[in-house]
């Protein structure tokens, strides 16, 4: 059979998509920006298409052929980047208006578990979506996971890795809230038995492994699962967390997705409960404990790498802000200083301080444009090619620098190597 999977790059899409595909199933990927998707996952086609904006109609044309729709679609707040009415209620809408007029028939929508409307706009619109689904003339299945958790890392996930692994202790908001998980598998697995012709419809489940976890439970273990030993379990502050989410929140209008925000924060207080019997119940299987899953996913030191590293990015990127803004406002305030050198060097006055002048711009435009989510990419790029343009620069015109006690060329080189560093590591999915 032929199945859409709306936002089959994100971590349950990427495992439904791939379940399915196992399964025998022709897959097409549906998201709004594909590139990568397309040529680290192989489906039988992949169909851009932003589900912020699109109408029925074009819903209609994507979904032509299609036996049954997966809508794995979401986001944790509005930003620069993401809306949540438009992609958890405008969009379920569009396609489900497109489904009931020329099919598919057959939605299987994932939710989330454990949403109250005083949550917040995330679980509003979650539910919102949700009850405009009921009411839609088609054969539906909604299915609501707790926390999820699997082999790979986003979002959430990469941020629970990341406490996890932190050095020497185990840092943790409201450490004893009930959090239920369920592993990345048996959510496919609840997809997989939701698609087929037949299967049960008009139903909502949740997914969730047995047994009440905390969220501390969940940290130790995830820190024994990458191989590292024991240590305290220290909890935050709920103003130190809600002060982070509040710079996380003003990082999203910058383009950022930081799992650490204002709803994560909202949702984690509330704590994630579901019904751990209703997949069995209502879809026929169990979900495995976390402490099964784990062991049965063991890590490599690719997992650990990417812990430990977790929040060394957001380190490096705010020290190579800090450091080129630093760098492009001390030129503009000793202008003179900075021109004297390359007069010294032969440079006609006029032209020193253009280049002073224009180095310091520059400096500042890399360091407004590495705090930007869509161009910090390339400003980190730019930071490189301005290192070695300093550096070739001066070892030609002032070599006499590299002896200078401050040694302000060789400051340069740990600059770009750190620069270096997080470009390897901004890759999201």
């Amino acid at each position: 059979m032929r199945i859409a999977v709306v936002g089959a790059y994100g971590l349950i899409g990427t495992a439904v998509a791939l379940r399915l595909q196992r399964d025998g199933h022709e897959v097409v990927g549906i998201g709004r920006d594909v590139a990568s998707a397309r040529r680290r996952l192989t489906l039988a086609a992949w169909i851009a298409l932003d589900v912020r904006r699109a109408t029925p109609a074009d819903w209609a044309a994507a979904l032509d052929g299609a036996g049954a729709l997966v809508n794995c679609a979401g986001v944790l707040q509005d930003s620069l980047r993401d809306d949540v009415q438009a992609v958890h209620v405008d969009a379920l809408a569009a396609m489900t208006a497109a489904c009931a007029q020329v099919g598919p028939h057959r939605i299987v929508h994932v939710s989330a578990a454990g949403l109250a409307p005083a949550q917040g706009p995330f679980a509003r619109t979650k539910l919102a979506g949700e009850e405009a689904l009921r009411g839609a003339d088609v054969d539906w299945v909604i299915l609501r996971p707790a926390l999820v958790l699997g082999p790979s890392s986003y979002g959430g996930s990469g941020l629970l890795r990341g406490l996890a692994a932190f050095p020497g202790l185990i840092l943790a908001m409201a450490p004893a809230q009930v959090v239920q998980t369920v592993w990345i598998d048996d959510v496919a697995e609840a997809v997989a038995r939701s698609v087929p012709p037949g299967a049960p419809s008009r139903i909502t489940c949740d997914l969730a492994a047995p047994g009440d976890t905390s969220l501390g439970e969940i940290l130790r273990a995830l820190r024994a699962w990458l191989g590292l030993p024991d240590a305290p379990l220290v909890a935050i502050p709920s103003g130190l967390g809600w002060a982070a989410a509040g710079a996380a929140d003003a990082l999203g209008w910058l383009g950022w997705r930081s799992p650490m925000r204002s709803t994560s924060v909202r949702q984690l207080l509330a704590g994630v409960r579901a019904v751990s019997r209703d997949a069995e119940a209502k879809l026929g299987f169990a979900p495995r404990p976390l402490e099964t899953a784990l062991r049965a996913n063991p890590t490599g030191v690719e997992q650990r790498r990417h812990a430990r590293a977790y929040f060394v990015k957001p380190l490096a990127l705010a020290t190579l802000a800090a450091f080129w803004a630093a760098s492009g406002l001390v030129g503009l305030t000793a202008l003179p200083a900075a021109a004297r050198v390359l007069t010294s060097a032969g440079f006609d006055a006029g032209l020193a301080r253009g280049l002073a002048v224009g180095g310091a711009v520059a400096d500042l435009a890399l360091a407004a444009g590495v705090a930007v989510r869509r161009t910090a990419p390339s400003a980190l790029k730019g930071m490189l090619a301005l290192s070695a343009a300093y550096l070739g620069a001066a070892s030609i015109w002032t070599p006499g620098l590299w002896a200078d006690p401050l040694g302000p060329l060789v400051k340069i080189i740990p600059a770009a190597a750190l620069a270096l560093a997080a470009l390897a590591l901004m890759d999201e999915r």
